[in-house]
């Protein structure tokens, strides 16, 4: 059972997670955004439906990301193996991080049983502290990227 998650006015829990970005593999830590937004993008699964979805929109809308200078990074338990050869076949040009024993998401209280990880969306200040958190119980649906941008904007 996950712990309650990180409040908002909280600093974001620090980590460091392998991960790849158009085919380049290195960890990842929180702590190299600080002076940029971050949003952490938590999601149940590589190549499922829901997750293809949510990822490919926010690929689609990339640039809203960027035009509110802001860095994604995907969250979730598969293996950079995994992370590498779904960000090919998708296109996805943001990292995607590999939480394999879900000690990240226990951190920011999205870990759970049978799915692994909620699909949930949480957005860090240039400070390092939590602005916004969007947690799915089931995880149908996803926040989209012209809302992101909103809340982005504003932080």
């Amino acid at each position: 059972m996950s712990k309650p998650s990180v409040e908002i006015g909280e600093p974001a829990p620090a980590f460091t997670l392998p991960g790849v970005e158009n085919g380049v593999r290195r960890d990842y830590t929180l702590s190299e955004y600080l002076g940029r937004k971050v949003v952490l993008a938590f999601y149940p699964g590589d190549n499922t439906p829901g997750c293809t979805k949510q990822m490919c929109s926010y690929r689609d809308d990339f640039a809203m990301f960027e035009g509110v200078q802001a860095t994604l990074l995907g969250i979730s338990p598969q293996d950079v193996d995994s992370h590498e050869a779904w960000a090919k076949k998708r296109n996805l040009q943001f990292p995607l991080l590999a939480d394999t024993d879900r000690a990240v998401a226990r951190e920011y209280g999205v870990a759970a049983p049978v799915i692994g990880i909620r699909r949930s969306v949480f957005v860090i200040d240039a400070a390092g502290v939590l602005r916004y958190k969007d947690m799915k119980l089931i995880g149908a649906t996803h926040v989209h990227a012209d809302k992101l941008a909103g809340i982005l904007a504003g932080v």
